[in-house]
């Protein structure tokens, strides 16, 4: 337990950033869910959501949520199933 009201603080801030992060990583795994389902059905949409998709992708490397290696995999992954829709 920190003494030091600097390192108190720290440990408020590290657990509200990782509930921040908990939520983000939770909502870009179900939008990389719904996509994939999408591209797999062959949805209407799969191209909207896959683009969707992607950006939230792009946002989660900015934020230092996901690393950009990770990203671009997701996102080849992405357009390897739209390319074989179309």
């Amino acid at each position: 337990m920190p003494n030091i009201k600097s390192a108190k603080k720290r440990v408020r801030i590290a657990a509200r950033k990782t509930e921040i992060n908990k939520r983000k990583k939770s909502e870009l795994k179900t939008v990389l869910k719904k996509t994939h389902e999408a591209l797999d059905s062959s949805a209407a949409d799969a191209a909207e959501k896959a683009i969707y998709a992607q950006k939230k992708i792009d946002k989660a490397v900015t934020s230092g949520l996901i690393h950009k290696n990770k990203a671009s995999r997701k996102k080849a992954q992405i357009a390897k199933k739209l390319n074989n829709l179309a």
